[in-house]
């Protein structure tokens, strides 16, 4: 067993130089990319892909796919409404001039301000301010490698608040580019167990589940473990260089907390699957089980890259969405299924017209 990680690390890469971004792209047809969600949740389709058959069925068929025992990690972030408009005033010797800025929030900093994307930059000058409604408004800080920082006038209960008025929620640009966000988002956006608020973007294999299905698992003998990690805007990304290997992962905050930890290791031990629900709970635990080999409490920010080669610590399986061609998360599913299987199931996804993406249709992965 002490020889086991470092073969494992050669090999890994080893396969991994010989792999291209090219290897992960295939052909989607524009019109299977979901603009809006199945309603009710749980009657999205749902692809069962194990190593020697393809199964069509519905989310609310996981009881069928379950086993009693069988333990489901789900993440617990809150989706912030991050999307912001709002106008830029300024005085000029023909009198008061106003600019349209747009700003999508990315993270909050120890001394209160954000971090954000800013658009049009050129519109706007550090020292100046932005008011995005009656109550909410920024003064920008700096400019930093494309980001800025922003200092708002509220902060804590009063700020989120005003958020929650002013702002909308961040829709991928894939669906951003078709509609505009509206109110219904601010619900189907979300996990209907969110809790901790600091995403940017939704676990969207989460997006499924609802209370009759959650009841049903519960009443067959699956259970539930709660971590979290705020999912960034980064996850959106394209990987732009053709050895993936030397991609960089953009880095996001997330908690294992004890309970979850021992909750995990209990059902392991027991002999039961651990099945994380989306790659943002796989990416956690087993960024969490790096250290020692076996998952432990944890808190930080992960920028873990999984792709083929990868050995996996603690996921049995995985319940996740349809990804973006040459994506990382295509590179994290080929490296649990491997890439020829990762093929056939997105060949068959595409043939039976499952729709892709964040408010799309669930597969489910059985290595």
């Amino acid at each position: 067993m002490g020889n086991r990680e470092p073969w494992t690390f050669v090999l890994h890469r080893s396969i991994a130089r010989f792999m291209k971004l090219s290897d992960f792209d295939f052909d989607l047809p524009e019109d299977l990319i979901a603009t809006r969600p199945a309603v009710p949740r749980s009657s999205a389709r749902l692809l069962v892909a194990e190593q020697d058959r393809l199964s069509d069925a519905r989310v609310s068929d996981l009881t069928q796919w379950l086993r009693p025992g069988d333990r489901l990690v789900l993440n617990d972030t809150r989706v912030i409404p991050a999307r912001l408009s709002g106008q830029r005033h300024r005085l000029s010797a023909q009198g008061p001039v106003a600019a349209r800025i747009e700003v999508t929030l990315l993270e909050p900093q120890a001394d209160g301000a954000w971090t954000a994307l800013l658009k049009p930059l050129k519109k706007i000058k550090p020292g100046e301010e932005i008011v995005f409604g009656a109550d909410l408004r920024a003064e920008l800080v700096a400019v930093i490698d494309g980001q800025v920082r922003l200092q708002f006038n509220l902060t804590g209960e009063d700020f989120d608040a005003a958020l929650s008025e002013a702002g909308a929620m961040p829709l991928p640009p894939y669906i951003a580019a078709k509609r505009p966000a509206d109110a219904q988002d601010k619900t189907d956006y979300q996990t209907v167990w969110a809790k901790h608020a600091g995403a940017v973007a939704a676990p969207t294999a989460s997006l499924h589940f609802d209370a009759p299905l959650l009841e049903a698992l519960a009443d067959m003998g699956v259970a539930f473990t709660y971590v979290t990690l705020h999912v960034g805007a980064g996850t959106f990304l394209p990987v732009k260089v053709e050895d993936v290997t030397t991609h960089k992962m953009h880095a996001e905050w997330g908690q294992v907390s004890q309970t979850a930890a021992e909750e995990i290791s209990e059902t392991r031990a027991a002999g039961h699957r651990v099945i994380p629900v989306g790659t943002t709970a796989l990416r956690l635990i087993e960024s969490a089980a790096r250290a020692t080999g076996a998952i432990a409490p944890w808190e930080g920010e992960t920028d873990i890259f999984i792709y083929p080669g990868f050995t996996f610590r603690v996921a049995d399986a995985l319940m996740t969405n349809f990804h973006l061609p040459k994506s990382t998360l295509m590179m994290l599913v080929s490296a649990l299924m491997g890439q020829e299987r990762m093929r056939q199931v997105y060949a068959h996804a595409v043939q039976e017209r499952y729709r892709f993406f964040s408010y799309g249709d669930a597969s489910l992965l059985f290595p």
